[in-house]
């Protein structure tokens, strides 16, 4: 059997790491030492030029220290050169003193009178002489029978400032090649530590930063951003998140609709962006819960708040609105039923009454008994459409009356109604109306002489609406907060939380330039007032004659609403 075939492998390569931990920490390593090599280069640069420089300066000091001592001069044109001459003496005594190299003394042809190597004395120098000679000073790197030097060279005056010479001192080039050479060693520990300290600041930088992209790769960063800008705008909560300060960092376009905000918003206070109110005292902290219901504009919202870790919070909102008015229009429902079940049970007595005259065959008293019912009926119903001219509120107030009945609560228009059918939203007074009446119903019902009065007057084009009841009242104290969201004094019903009826209503009269307010009526109980301006369309919108044209409208067809029960309560037998 053969052997199996064998794959041959290339080096193994180390790619880039991933985790921005590595990529941060080998980035600044990087830079660091980039700039720790590139300090030290341009700092050793110059460090030859200067030394150079600091070594010629130092050889042209001693020479004009040398040039300025009288018995040289003076020894240079009374004596011969000679290896045991004064200005030999001189020259080599200087030199041991000062370090230097050479120190040289030559006439004006360039004659050497000293030398480090005696033997050469009396030779002529073999560098030219002559700028020395001509009475300026020399600086300079050269080469000459000691080898490469730095140099300096300056004439020799005598008494009279004429020129008899020139002195030329030499520093070793080697000693200026092994101070920079001493230097390195130091330099390269300074470049050493501030390496190390780098290297530790970038290692404590990039273990911060891995703490707090919980070491992830900076693709996974990017992932994250995309598909959180992509969540963001494609759920349908609104979602805020603001800094510690209550300014706005984002919101999402969710937001920006229930909240009526631009996307301009982002980056703006939460008081400026949204102005006083309780939706601004939710999304801030102030009013403190889950599940907050708050109303914004027409919307009513359901908010939760999370703070973060670095003192900000995010605000999810909810739109509640769909949900409220399933909620009334299921309460409106089951006020049909109830009025429908009142009515029936009303109907049953009376004819089970009819039933009873017609066996006992009192057919006079049955004929009366049908007219009075009939008559009351009718009455009522006239009553009604004849001071409510609207249709929907006729109807509402009829249905309305029927369960206060049932209720054993008086409902009754006050004196001075009337209302003509020129209402420009009509469904918006529907929804005050019917608010305020339950209310009512809800405080006066169990009361003594329990009654409900609602009194509806059209001036110009403001619409007066006053709904009081014989409940307790409103304590002063809650004048204000009955109308805030999520205030209320009764249970939680199934569908949803209360507090929500008055804060409508409230919306809806603002919304309409209106307003609405709470007093105590004078026999007792509250009376709520709303004032609605421009709620009346002007008549010749409508195409119909100005004020005292339309007449009142009949009686309620056998189609129409239900006739609505005696306002004088439950006084029927059962």
């Amino acid at each position: 059997m053969s052997a199996p075939p064998t794959t041959s492998r290339g080096p193994r390569r180390f790619g880039w790491p991933q985790r921005v931990f590595s990529q941060v920490l080998l980035m600044q390593l990087a830079i660091i030492t980039g700039v720790t090599v590139l300090v030290t280069g341009l700092f050793l640069a110059p460090l030859s030029a200067q030394l150079d420089d600091q070594a010629m300066r130092r050889a042209l000091a001693i020479a004009q220290s040398t040039a300025a001592q009288p018995q040289i001069s003076a020894a240079l044109q009374s004596t011969e050169p000679r290896p045991d001459g004064a200005v030999q003496a001189a020259a080599e005594r200087i030199r041991r003193a000062t370090g230097a190299e050479y120190v040289v003394i030559m006439d004006k042809q360039g004659v050497r009178w000293s030398h480090t190597d005696a033997s050469r004395i009396g030779d002529v120098v073999s560098t030219d002489p002559s700028t020395a000679l001509a009475g300026r000073s020399v600086m300079e790197i050269d080469s000459g029978t000691l080898g490469r030097s730095a140099r300096g060279k300056v004439p020799l005056l005598d008494g009279s400032d004429r020129v008899v010479g020139a002195v030329s001192v030499g520093i070793a080039y080697d000693s200026v090649r092994a101070r920079l050479l001493a230097t390195i060693p130091g330099l390269f520990a300074y470049a050493g530590g501030a390496l190390a300290v780098g290297a530790l600041a970038a290692y404590l930088i990039s273990r911060r930063l891995q703490r707090q992209t919980h070491d992830l790769a900076f693709s996974d960063i990017s992932a994250l951003l995309t598909e959180r800008e992509a969540m963001l705008h494609s759920i349908r909560e609104g979602v805020v998140a603001l800094d510690r300060t209550g300014r706005i960092r984002l919101l999402n376009d969710e937001a920006q609709r229930l909240l009526g905000l631009g996307p301009d918003a982002a980056g703006r206070q939460l008081d400026e962006a949204l102005g006083e109110g309780r939706t601004t005292d939710v999304l801030a902290g102030r009013v403190i819960g889950d599940d907050l219901v708050t109303v914004r504009g027409s919307r009513v919202l359901l908010a939760n708040r999370m703070p973060t870790d670095d003192g900000g919070a995010v605000v999810t909102l909810r739109d509640r609105t769909e949900l409220e008015y399933l909620g009334r229009e299921l309460d409106s429902t089951h006020g049909l039923i109830d009025a429908l079940r009142a009515q029936d049970h009303e109907h049953a007595n009376r004819l089970h009454t009819l039933l009873g005259l017609l066996e006992l065959e009192m057919h006079e008293e049955a004929v009366e008994f049908v007219t009075e019912v009939v008559g009351v009926h009718r009455a009522t119903a006239e009553q009604v459409t004849e001071k409510v001219q609207d249709p929907l509120l006729a109807s509402l107030l009829v249905g309305k009356a029927t369960v206060a009945a049932e209720r054993g609560v008086a409902l009754r228009m006050a004196a001075g109604t009337l209302l003509p059918d020129r209402l420009v939203d009509p469904r918006g007074l529907v929804t005050v109306l019917g608010n305020l009446v339950d209310n009512a119903l809800d405080a006066a019902a169990g009361s003594a002489d329990a009654r409900i009065e609602v009194g509806l007057r059209a001036e110009s084009r403001t619409v007066v609406l006053r709904v009081r009841d014989s409940g307790p009242g409103v304590p002063a104290g809650d004048h204000e907060s009955i109308f805030m969201e999520g205030w209320s004094t009764k249970e939680l019903p199934a569908h949803g939380k209360r507090g929500l009826g008055l804060p409508l209503v409230r919306r809806l009269a603002e919304r309409q330039g209106g307003s609405v307010s709470v007093s105590d009526a004078h026999e007792g109980g509250a009376v709520f007032t709303v004032v609605l301006p421009e709620a009346l369309a002007e008549p010749e919108q409508l195409g119909v004659p100005a004020p005292g044209g339309p007449a009142p409208l009949g009686p309620p067809t056998p189609g129409g609403p239900p006739a609505p029960v005696r306002p004088t309560t439950s006084g029927d037998a059962r």
